[in-house]
């Protein structure tokens, strides 16, 4: 499974060098994985961290569930190392932090152009600038991209933003990045909520990422990923729905018209597109999980 046709719900950090979480996460019931050799990782412990995960990639045992490194930035001491040591392991995608430009996406990719083992591997944006967001459509086109990752927390901090339940503040910046990544037909997943015992609120603000269009949830815990799981999967109404609208448009299309009747609402060929593209989500959730 690649890009949007395979289930990001749930996106969780693990720091790259503590070998305990790295060996959990490969029981986690996650979607996706971001190994992190940045903020998760004091200065220095670095070397070792990257050492630490490279092996581990190496190993395998991860299953079906994508995975995502977050180097550090090449503005600093690490990332040209990160991406040296890691590299070897082929990995699925690099997550590179503070996009602000194309141009820091292009100089990664051919970086990656440089290197037989990086031939497939994609490019991941952390959006978490206020220049990254402002040029977010020309980020989302550059070679080898394959997603957005959304960071709330230090955009905010850019912004000097309050904390709101409703994220007011943050909204101009995730509705931006996400027309630019659909724009673009790549991923795009919402920030971390922070809070990770407070389930009532990471539900709220799953529902709020999910009804903007969301792919799915980053996340700080294994305690969030039941919920980020449960709202970002197509409910089982969502899935009747999408099979009567499917059903009826055809039968519609049979007798030469063009447009249907489901409970009461016009289906149209956008609305067909939808319920396909919902099925497609079911699908390949259920084949993640029974791998």
């Amino acid at each position: 499974m690649n890009g949007t046709a395979r289930p990001w719900r749930s996106v969780l950090y693990i720091p790259g060098g503590r070998e305990r979480a790295l060996e959990k996460a490969k029981g986690l019931p996650v979607d996706a994985i971001i190994f992190d050799l940045e903020d998760a990782v004091a200065a220095d412990e670095k070397p070792a961290a990257r050492t630490v995960l490279a092996e581990t990639l190496a190993a395998g045992g991860y299953g079906a569930r994508a995975g995502l490194v977050r180097i550090n930035g090449f503005d600093t001491a690490w990332g040209a190392d990160d991406l040296d040591v890691i590299a070897a392991a082929g990995p699925e995608a690099i997550l590179l932090p503070k996009v602000g430009s194309a141009a820091m996406v292009e100089d990664l990719a051919r970086r990656l152009d440089a290197r037989a083992e990086t031939a497939e591997t994609r490019i991941w944006a952390m959006m978490e600038t206020p220049d990254g967001i402002l040029n977010a459509g020309e980020i989302a086109r550059a070679p080898r991209m394959g997603g957005f990752v959304m960071g709330t927390n230090d955009l905010a901090k850019d912004l000097g933003s309050r904390f709101r339940s409703d994220r007011l503040a943050l909204q101009t910046a995730l509705q931006t990045c996400l027309l630019a990544a659909r724009a673009a037909g790549i991923v795009c997943v919402d920030g971390v909520y922070n809070a990770f015992r407070d389930e009532d609120g990471l539900r709220a603000e799953c529902e709020q990422g999910r009804d903007l269009g969301m792919d799915g949830k980053t996340l700080i815990h294994p305690a969030q990923i039941a919920i980020a799981n449960d709202v970002f999967r197509p409910s089982e109404e969502d899935v009747d729905l999408a099979r009567r609208q499917i059903e009826a448009f055809d039968a519609a299309l049979a007798k030469g018209e063009g447009v249907a009747v489901v409970d009461g609402k016009i289906v149209e060929n956008l609305h067909v597109e939808t319920a396909r593209a919902t099925l497609a989500k079911a699908e390949a959730i259920a084949a993640l999980e029974a791998a």
